[in-house]
């Protein structure tokens, strides 16, 4: 579990980054809206993804979840949001991948925002995680 103020070694960061893996998007249940796509990447920790909705390259929807935490963004409102996930909770519902439910913050975590950050510059060499880091300019 991250602790408090969320600060990780760099070596850990690094890793935590160079960890995720597109999933086949087979797998991904596609949108209904003509022209939306779905992207995810996993981690090799267990609650460790990143997930985007793109329309013509352009990032609709983002979230990054880790251990429990979560930052989020939405073109509708076009600013991060933080929460904490159901996925650390040990009950039944928790075990099926589509029961995760988010419960936002009330406060901004923004110790939260700057380590997805940081984990997210360890991948600058793709796009997609280039346009997911201009969302938290």
């Amino acid at each position: 579990m991250l602790s408090q103020n969320y600060i990780l070694e760099q070596d850990e960061i690094a890793s935590l980054g160079a960890s995720l893996r597109g999933i086949e998007q087979k797998i991904l249940k596609q949108s209904r809206q003509e022209g939306i796509a779905r992207v995810w990447f996993q981690g090799e920790e267990p609650y460790f993804d990143v997930f985007f909705e793109l329309k013509d390259d352009e990032i609709l929807w983002f979230q990054f979840t880790l251990r429990g935490k979560t930052v989020s963004w939405d073109h509708q409102k076009s600013k991060l949001q933080t929460g904490t996930t159901n996925e650390l909770n040990y009950d039944d519902v928790c075990f099926y991948a589509a029961s995760k439910t988010i419960e936002h913050d009330i406060e901004t975590n923004w110790d939260f925002i700057n380590l997805a950050k940081l984990i997210l510059q360890t991948r600058m060499e793709e796009a997609i995680f280039v346009k997911a880091l201009e969302l938290f300019n």
